[in-house]
């Protein structure tokens, strides 16, 4: 997803399918807690539906509205951690098993910045976890 996108300007918007059927409204954006970037989104599936939660690096920004490359089952079929608390590092990654997504992939170079460098290496850490993301409203 394109990252000079405010947190901020997402939440309200109108989040769409990958078939272009709605899902809801996005109710909170969760950003990474090491890089401050905007990971998952909680959109809202229905009046009296709970949230579901979306990743936001596959999906986009078109014409206002956010479309998620997933289909619509899917995507209400996510589990249901409720809004407003911070995702552990176990939630996120069922999150990330949920869609079929990657988490062993290294973030790209351009979004890791604030690390401290230590004497550690990153071969040296043993089984990558993704970084758990806080919600922002």
């Amino acid at each position: 997803m394109q990252t000079d996108i405010d947190p901020r300007n997402l939440i309200g918007r109108k989040a769409f399918d990958r078939d272009g059927a709605k899902i809801g409204t996005i109710d909170e954006v969760y950003l990474d807690d090491a890089t401050g970037v905007p990971e998952w989104a909680a959109i809202r599936t229905g009046l009296f539906s709970r949230d579901a939660f979306v990743p936001l690096e596959p999906s986009e920004l078109v014409e206002g509205s956010l479309r998620i490359p997933f289909e619509r089952a899917l995507i209400k079929d996510a589990p249901d951690f409720g809004v407003g608390r911070h995702l552990s590092p176990e939630q996120e990654l069922q999150l990330y098993h949920h869609y079929g997504l990657d988490v062993a992939a290294p973030p790209p170079p351009d979004q890791d910045f604030g690390r401290l460098a230590t004497a550690e290496t990153p071969e040296d850490d043993g089984p990558k976890t993704p970084k758990t993301p806080h919600p922002h409203r």
